[in-house]
């Protein structure tokens, strides 16, 4: 028997073992154990998270400037329009989201405003109207608050710009701030433009 015999029939042989094999059958989903988390278990992950934004949260609680409580604070990245800081300024804006933070403790507002900055930048709103007051008798001086939400409103890349808002929604005592796009509103106005 020749080498070529003799591979021709261990391949037979093989073939023959295979004959009663079938094919496995395409499935598209991939079957998973995981169930759905308990209550305990969301409430454990969401308290993990809650306690990573405190040690992400990266607004500054050293030396502030102060500001007088009836000061205006105004502030304005390069790039943003004129006419858009005007109507900011104005309270021209639709009002996304409203964060009052006049009742809060300090440690309380820092944290409050750096959330839902971040909360309001990820769903896309523009606009909020933050409520600070006026911290007349505030210690240790007036304007405590307002003037560390000025400080922190600086250090947020998400902000673009901000005014102390019109009477009708709190003068003095409450700010608008403007938040650049995220990532989908920027997708979507490219797409507009683009079939321009």
């Amino acid at each position: 028997m020749t080498h070529s015999e003799i591979l021709d029939d261990e391949l037979n042989e093989f073939l023959n073992e295979l004959n009663d094999v079938k094919p496995i059958e395409k499935i598209d989903t991939v079957p998973t154990n995981q169930q759905k988390n308990t209550l305990a278990q969301q409430l454990k992950r969401q308290a993990i998270e809650a306690s990573q934004n405190l040690t992400n949260n990266y607004l500054s609680v050293e030396k502030v400037e102060p500001v007088d409580p009836y000061d205006h604070i105004s502030f304005k990245q390069d790039g943003v329009q004129q006419g858009v800081f005007k109507n900011l300024r104005l309270g021209k804006y639709k009002i996304d989201f409203v964060l009052n933070l006049q009742a809060n403790k300090f440690e309380q507002a820092r944290t409050m405003l750096f959330n839902h900055i971040l909360d309001s930048h990820k769903k896309g709103d523009r606009t909020l109207l933050i409520k600070h007051g006026l911290g007349l008798h505030s210690q240790p001086f007036p304007a405590f608050l307002k003037s560390y939400v000025r400080q922190w409103l600086q250090q947020m890349p998400e902000i673009i710009a901000y005014h102390t808002a019109q009477p009708n929604h709190g003068g003095n005592s409450a700010v608008y701030v403007l938040l650049k796009k995220n990532q989908q509103e920027k997708a979507i106005n490219r797409e507009l433009h683009r079939k321009k």
